[in-house]
């Protein structure tokens, strides 16, 4: 179930919004009038968060690529990759 707040506790319970944040992992949604306005959550979950699509983003490429037909048997690829490194 998500934490939901109304805006005057962003103001006036910042503290516990922060604590909750960082010891959950969970955003909490902040409301203005009844109506959804904002998410909250720290900044390492943040970052998890971007690192997360930055990955999909990479496999809907690679995805993409596949199905183009731009692969090669992995046998191949690990020889290029040792190549490259000089191993």
């Amino acid at each position: 179930m998500p934490a939901i707040r109304a805006s005057a506790d962003l103001r006036n319970k910042y503290a516990e919004i922060s604590q909750y944040c960082h010891s959950t992992n969970e955003p909490v949604f902040i409301t203005k009038n009844g109506q959804g306005d904002l998410a909250v959550m720290s900044i390492t979950q943040y970052d998890r968060l971007l690192e997360k699509l930055d990955l999909y983003a990479k496999l809907a490429e690679g995805m993409k690529d596949f199905k183009e037909g731009r692969h090669e048997p992995f046998e191949n690829a690990m020889h290029n990759i040792r190549a490259n490194l000089g191993i």
